[in-house]
């Protein structure tokens, strides 16, 4: 037995105690993690891009400010409506809307 115990290292989730269960307190870890880190801006493609608050994000190089997601600056629903919105079709409604060999 060591001379010397220390605790175990917890992170974000020191605030948390022994509250809400290990599950909960993983999935805490990873949003906020992935939260914090820097992104890439998607006008000067930097790597300075910060969360403000709830959705809005910030690039500290070229100062532009844009909405997002409330953890990651893009999710995959915004993805998918600038798809569409530019008129390009998801890979897997293109392969359904394509006419078949078979007629």
């Amino acid at each position: 037995m060591s001379p010397r115990r220390r605790t175990k290292k917890v992170g974000p989730t020191r605030g948390l105690g022994a509250r809400y269960g290990s599950t909960v307190r993983k999935k805490y870890i990873k949003v906020l993690s992935q939260m914090k880190k820097k992104h890439r801006c998607p006008k000067c493609a930097s790597e300075s891009v910060r969360r403000k608050s709830v959705g809005i994000w910030n690039c500290r190089k070229c100062g532009s400010t844009f909405s997002g997601g409330a953890y990651l600056p893009s999710t995959e629903l915004g993805i998918v409506a600038e798809r569409s919105a530019k008129g390009q079709t998801p890979p897997e409604t293109a392969a359904a809307l394509s006419p078949s060999k078979n007629s």
